[in-house]
């Protein structure tokens, strides 16, 4: 079953650049695979996999976003509609974003840069999850390809045409995979033929001391904390309940709440928006982490994690980041 629809710039409020939000880095999944000027993805709505392509307008943020959704059942439309809203953040108001930023000046700059980047959110929370903690430590390269890899590994598999996508294993599942070569041998030592590569463990998939992590997570999350109801907590319990999983400190869980759960407040802070607050706000002095989160959140409220995202890609595009290296 094939559905196609246009959302027009007049549905939501701001610019939209499709493009830069799915390739900016954001930890809520992997960027979409991109052919032709379509970015294309393996999406859950309603229990129904589907097929996502979007496509719009190179250099025109006021484009129509076309959209064709693709499933062996038939999905509602205005499902498929609302899931691409969400997944694109196309409720939130950047109009109403950029005048609260113009009105800071160390803020302001960053518009400019950053027209029509929106929250790339998450289409499956648990994903999100593990994506956040493979990010830690690791560039945006190495962190997309071993996402990848686990979806190509233990995922479930749907061909569309020429195109093959998977999608994310459950907790269930993950939680029972091998974490490295060692495990997989025993598991196999009886049956394992000659030739046999080693490659159904977690660590073939670069995800290095994390493996342990995302396994007794996936693990925690199948038996002990049901993320369905995380976005009904308050910002604070939600932000507990996620530092009890393994290899969750507070900057991946602003990640996980702020691109899979969607609160805004939060502020995820590593080294470099640690350097990048300090340079804004306080004059180069050095602060830690805590100081320059808890700065984040009280200062920008509910812009927090915009503002998070916008000042991390201008200082990328805008040669500072280069400059707080040195």
């Amino acid at each position: 079953m094939k559905t196609q629809f246009v959302i027009d710039s007049d549905e939501y409020k701001g610019q939209l650049n499709l493009g830069l939000t799915i390739k900016s880095g954001q930890t809520s999944q992997p960027a979409w695979l991109q052919r032709n000027g379509c970015f294309s993805e393996l999406v859950e709505i309603d229990g129904i996999h589907c097929l996502i392509k979007a496509k719009q307008k190179i250099n025109d943020l006021y484009a129509p976003l076309e959209i064709i959704a693709e499933s062996e059942e038939k999905v509602d439309e205005e499902s498929v509609r609302s899931c691409i809203m969400n997944i694109f953040g196309l409720y939130d108001d950047l109009d109403e974003l950029n005048n609260y930023l113009n009105k800071d000046p160390k803020l302001a700059p960053t518009i400019d840069f950053c027209r029509g980047l929106r929250l790339f959110k998450a289409h499956n929370p648990f994903e999100c999850i593990i994506s956040s903690i493979s990010s830690a430590n690791c560039s945006i390269i190495r962190w997309n390809k071993a996402i990848n890899d686990i979806k190509k590994k233990w995922g479930n598999k749907y061909n569309f045409g020429s195109d093959t996508f998977y999608t994310f294993p459950s907790p269930a599942y993950l939680q029972k995979v091998p974490e490295h070569e060692l495990e997989e041998m025993q598991r196999l030592e009886d049956t394992l033929p000659k030739d046999y590569v080693f490659e159904k463990n977690l660590k073939s998939c670069g995800v290095g001391y994390r493996a342990k992590f995302i396994i007794k997570t996936s693990e925690m999350i199948q038996n002990n904390i049901n993320i369905k109801k995380l976005d009904k907590k308050s910002y604070k319990k939600a932000f507990d309940t996620l530092l009890e999983l393994p290899g969750v400190g507070p900057k991946v869980a602003d990640c996980i709440l702020l691109y899979g759960f969607g609160f805004k407040m939060a502020f995820p802070v590593d080294v470099w928006i640690g350097r990048i607050v300090s340079e804004f706000y306080f004059n180069g002095k050095e602060i830690k982490p805590p100081k320059a989160r808890l700065f984040g959140m009280q200062k920008f409220g509910d812009y927090a994690g915009y503002v998070q995202l916008y000042m991390f890609h201008y200082a990328r595009k805008s040669g500072l980041l280069e400059t707080l290296k040195k």
